[in-house]
This record gives C-alpha cells, sequence and structure tokens, in this order.
C-alpha cells in the first residue's frame, strides 16, 4: 500500500493524465468552495462544484484535513506557476503583481482554515508553512524585481515583509462577513507605487 507524503498527499506516481487533470479539477472546485465557504464547507457542494460524486472525494481525500492540506498545496503551486505567466502576459510588472496578489489572497483565506483542519499536527502544519514560504517567497520577490526596474513601484519592500502585511490584512475575514481584505490590500499596493509625475 502507497504511503502518504509528510503533507498528506499520495504520490501521483502511476496516474494517468485524465486523472491527474480531474484530480486537478477537484482540487480547484475544492479551493474555491472554500474561499466562499470556509474549510468547513458540505463535501456535497464540493462535489457538485466539481462535478463528482462524494464518494470521488473520499476516495482520493479520506478525512478533511486529506483535502485541505492538498488545496493548500495545489493553491501553493497554482501561485508559484502563476508569478512567471502573469509576468510574461500582463501589460506591466505593477498589473501582473496586482494579479498576483488577487490570487495569494484567495489563497490566504483558505489557508486560514488549515490549522484548524490538521488540529494538532504542528509538525505538518509548520512543513507546510516552509513549502509555502520556499515556493512563493521567490516568485513576489521576482514580481517585486520587476516592477521596481520597471518604475512603476519604490524599490526596497521584501517579498516576505509584503506577503506577510497581505497575510495580516486577511486574518479578519473569517470572523467578519463585513469585512473585505481586498480594499486594504489594494491601499498596501498603491502605497508601493511611485507617485506619477504630473
Amino acid at each position: 500500500m502507497p504511503t502518504r507524503s509528510q503533507s498528506g498527499e499520495m504520490p501521483a506516481r502511476g496516474k494517468r493524465a485524465d486523472a491527474l487533470r480531474n484530480q486537478q479539477t477537484l482540487l480547484a472546485a475544492a479551493a474555491a468552495v472554500f474561499v466562499t465557504s470556509g474549510v468547513d464547507a458540505p463535501v456535497r457542494e464540493i462535489a457538485a462544484r466539481a462535478g463528482v460524486g462524494m464518494g470521488t472525494i473520499y476516495r482520493h481525500y479520506p478525512t478533511r484535513a486529506d483535502l485541505v492540506v492538498a488545496v493548500y498545496r495545489h493553491q501553493v503551486e497554482a501561485c508559484a506557476e502563476a508569478g512567471p505567466r502573469l509576468l510574461d502576459s500582463a501589460d506591466s510588472p505593477l498589473a501582473a503583481l496586482r494579479q498576483w496578489v488577487d490570487l495569494f489572497v484567495d489563497f490566504l483565506v483558505t489557508k486560514h482554515g488549515l490549522a484548524k483542519a490538521l488540529q494538532s499536527d504542528n509538525s505538518g502544519f509548520d512543513a507546510l508553512h516552509t513549502y509555502f514560504l520556499d515556493r512563493l517567497v521567490p516568485v513576489c520577490a521576482q514580481l517585486l524585481d520587476a516592477a521596481a526596474d520597471a518604475g512603476e513601484i519604490r524599490p526596497g519592500t521584501h517579498a516576505y515583509e509584503l506577503m506577510r502585511g497581505i497575510g495580516n490584512l486577511c486574518i479578519g475575514r473569517d470572523s467578519d462577513p463585513r469585512y473585505d481584505p481586498r480594499r486594504l490590500v489594494e491601499l498596501l499596493l498603491r502605497g508601493l507605487q511611485r507617485p506619477q509625475s504630473s
């Protein structure tokens, strides 16, 4: 019987391409539901959004913690892969940074339920947090450097500081539906911008 990795994911070895695609669709649907309804959302809601039966979800992810960890890793990878792609396709490095931060905020809203889903598994949470930093800090730094090199933002902002600041702004979302962290994140991003010369 295959063993789970530290993150709780089963190894992907031997999966067919269509099975991997289906799993990615399921994880994307679960992430979207977690953003709107929290990590305690009913599995039937996730199944309906993904277009699969509840048995399919339980077959891949026997516990809610397994599903939440898989969504977490899926979103980290999506954010990591999006950075360079956005730099290539956006109108400017600052536009790429804004779009990436939007994805990052979606991810953070899901992340705040992670500790609760893992309950007392501090070592598992710590390993995931290290993975998160290792994958995303360099991507954020690349976006910041590109925007600074283009003269769109002031130089000197550290990726870790920005990500931590955005994370702190997202914390209140869980307990207060009237709070929209995106408004304050937008103010934070505006504060990075160089003043436009008139």
